[in-house]
């Protein structure tokens, strides 16, 4: 079995935490990658099976310390093989942004600071993952969410940065080809995570539950499993695709 150098950013906790779980499990080096959760990283790093990994720190807002984690993690795992770009805010500073909700300033800011990690902060890191992997080739797998397609009302910033990721992955998908680079994404609906516990815990979660005919939601590792599958050899054909993982509460024509 070839280990491979794996760049999962966000993954601290939750889905980010679960995906490099399960490339550690099939052997692989793993960058665990954190903003500001220095304490919560380490866990997880202590957490992995096999040796060889690492942690790195990097604000995706910013692009200059975006270029530098990515850089540094191919320089420590000797290489880069597969980035997996799912660090994400949920709207500006994680808060609901509403059209009427905020006044012009707080509106401005909810888009521009969503925009800078989902959209920006992911191509950024892509560009950067991709100089590393023109002579080898590679696999980029973006976490976007099903909420690209069906709207977010509450975040609508959220909503459109998504969609933005799924059109610059298909974008990207055709452009890396020729170098043996596949791009591709997940979608995710809900996924049980600390991040919508208070959700699915109090007078919301039976109506959140109650949106997939299974009756609940995502376990991280289900989510995890489909992005290890998308980053294998045999993906290569899934390049371009975007995989749906919301137990049917979504469908798309």
């Amino acid at each position: 079995m070839i280990s491979r150098a794996v760049l999962v950013t966000g993954s601290s906790r939750g889905l980010g935490a679960a995906i490099a779980q399960r490339f550690a499990g099939s052997g692989d080096r793993v960058a665990v990658h954190h903003r500001d959760s220095q304490k919560e990283a380490e866990s997880v790093l202590s957490d992995l099976p096999g040796d060889g990994h690492i942690l790195i720190k990097g604000d995706l807002s910013d692009p200059h310390a975006v270029r530098e984690m990515v850089d540094l993690a191919a320089r420590q795992l000797n290489g880069l093989d597969v980035l997996v770009n799912n660090a994400g805010a949920y709207g500006g500073r994680d808060r609901p942004h509403p059209v009427f909700g905020l006044d012009y300033a707080g509106w401005r800011d909810a888009w521009r600071e969503t925009f800078e990690v989902n959209l920006f902060g992911a191509a950024n890191a892509t560009w950067a993952a991709a100089q590393h992997m023109r002579e080898r080739g590679g696999r980029i797998i973006n976490v976007s969410s099903r909420g690209a397609f069906r709207g977010e009302p509450e975040q609508p910033a959220y909503g459109a940065s998504k969609a933005a990721m799924n059109a610059m992955g298909q974008s990207l998908a055709i452009a890396l080809a020729p170098y043996g680079i596949t791009v591709a994404g997940v979608a995710p609906g809900f996924i049980e995570t600390d991040m919508v516990r208070e959700h699915l815990e109090g007078p919301a979660g039976d109506a959140i539950r109650a949106q997939s005919p299974f009756g609940r939601i995502a376990r991280p590792e289900e989510v995890a499993a489909a992005v290890h599958w998308l980053a294998s050899a045999e993906a290569e054909w899934a390049s371009g695709a975007i995989l749906d993982l919301n137990g049917a509460s979504y469908l798309r024509t």
